[in-house]
């Protein structure tokens, strides 16, 4: 007889206790900003494949993504802001980056000593630090002719939208017959 499949939760709960444990140390909070769709790649995968195994690390971590429609015409850089329990905040660049070059990039700003741990042992051993890090160096990066602004700057540049005036009531009919009598 055939053994059977795992199911559904257990794929999920096997993907989450993966090694390396996502153990984020002093950090307060994380917030992302990024395309909704058709562009900032890397950034979307990172949600998609890593953030749930940092939420199933750190549980009180407080975490807020900011998906922003974008046309072809805009332009603005995706980006992770990091706020620590000092009150010290970092930003980290997550423009044409894979999902794992911004994990590692992360993990190394706030991933302490059990990340180094990890990654001395990885590396001593030959195996990547991060699953699918191998592919990082198939990239091709577009050339961008000026520095990209963030989501912020690009919203603040953006024109007020037009203010209409209040379209006024119609004017009302001359009230006859019963109507004319009610107040």
């Amino acid at each position: 007889m055939p053994k059977p499949s795992p199911s559904h939760l257990a794929k999920v709960i096997a993907n989450l206790v993966t090694a390396p444990k996502l153990t984020l140390t002093n950090l307060k909070s994380i917030k992302l900003s990024l395309a909704f769709r058709n562009d900032h790649f890397g950034a979307r995968h990172f949600v998609k494949d890593h953030l749930p195994r940092i939420r199933w690390a750190n549980p009180n971590l407080d975490i807020q993504v900011e998906k922003w429609r974008k046309t072809k015409e805009e332009a603005w850089r995706p980006e992770m802001e990091l706020e620590f329990a000092d009150g010290t905040q970092k930003s980290i660049d997550m423009h044409e980056k894979w999902s794992t070059t911004i994990l590692k990039e992360l993990m190394e700003v706030a991933g302490g000593e059990p990340w180094a741990k990890w990654k001395k042992e990885a590396q001593g051993s030959g195996q990547p630090v991060v699953p699918g890090e191998e592919n990082e160096k198939k990239v091709v990066k577009r050339p961008t002719l000026k520095p990209l602004p963030s989501l912020k700057v690009f919203r603040a540049a953006l024109p007020l939208p037009r203010q209409e005036a209040p379209i006024p009531p119609p004017a009302s009919a001359p009230k006859t017959g019963v109507s004319a009598a009610l107040p």
